[in-house]
């Protein structure tokens, strides 16, 4: 187990540098193994998004015409585009949200050594799940540029709102972790909720749909600010700092919630070895 001792974030981004080549090493090891044994192998972790697209987009852009309500409410990008740019930062939030969460539990024998950085297992499983994003962000410029929408400096700003999310993700990470250590049935939990949240955010419709009181209270979600962001990046012509009251939200709401993450990580990861 770890040797006690106080960590604040600043503290715990520190310790997370110094690891950083363990934690990659880690993180790709982790990867791999977790197709390890299948005839596909890595393949399965681009599979089940792709054929994910392509079920939401049958269903909704050619069974339920939904196309035609996101050009009443002005989107007039292709809905295949407009769904993959909604997708493809949910992806990557769902799958850091549900590896993060296990992490502890999954490395057990990790949590019992006594000079282990427990600390860095949270974040070995974002790092995981970001391989697989990087993918997904190559192909939804690849489909851009096939409707005609090619590269531009907003273009640039993937990169940045990648990082909300890795950010957004990994503070809620270090709370879940902890936590589902005690209460596991924490798990089952943020699978229903992360089903309720895909429909709580902009991603198979368009938030312009609402009425303006209820865009603001949609808005609350931080997930709407990544989601957009993607959409301004790949098809539109918005910089971040433009949105500045969406900007600053986002960066209070995620700075608040990792700091509450990393806190709760500190009281509880003493008590792990012992219930583990």
């Amino acid at each position: 187990m770890e040797k006690t001792k106080k960590i604040n974030p600043i503290g715990l981004v520190s310790e997370l540098w110094q690891s950083r080549q363990l934690i990659w090493k880690l993180a790709a090891n982790d990867f791999k193994k977790r197709y390890a044994g299948s005839y596909l192998g890595k393949i399965w972790a681009f599979v089940q998004p792709v054929v994910t697209v392509l079920m939401y987009w049958i269903v909704f852009d050619k069974v339920f015409q939904t196309r035609a309500q996101l050009v009443a409410s002005g989107v007039e990008v292709p809905y295949v585009l407009y769904l993959t740019a909604g997708l493809v930062p949910w992806f990557f939030f769902s799958e850091a949200l549900t590896g993060g969460t296990s992490a502890l539990l999954e490395y057990t024998y990790l949590v019992k050594k006594v000079v282990f950085k427990i600390s860095i297992l949270p974040l070995i499983k974002v790092i995981a799940a970001s391989f697989t994003h990087v993918f997904f962000a190559a192909v939804l410029l690849l489909i851009a540029t096939g409707y005609g929408y090619y590269p531009t400096w907003y273009t640039l700003q993937v990169i940045y709102y990648t990082i909300c999310l890795f950010v957004l993700v990994l503070g809620i990470c270090f709370m879940t972790s902890a936590v589902v250590v005690f209460f596991k049935d924490l798990q089952q939990i943020i699978g229903i909720g992360l089903q309720l949240g895909m429909w709580a955010t902009p991603i198979l419709w368009d938030i312009n749909m609402l009425s303006p009181t209820m865009q603001k209270v949609m808005s609350i979600n931080p997930l709407v600010y990544v989601v957009e962001g993607y959409r301004n990046s790949v098809y539109g012509s918005q910089w971040f700092f433009e949105d500045v009251s969406g900007t600053i939200y986002f960066w209070v709401f995620t700075i608040l919630l990792f700091v509450l993450g990393t806190f709760i990580f500190k009281r509880l990861k003493v008590h792990f070895a012992d219930v583990l």
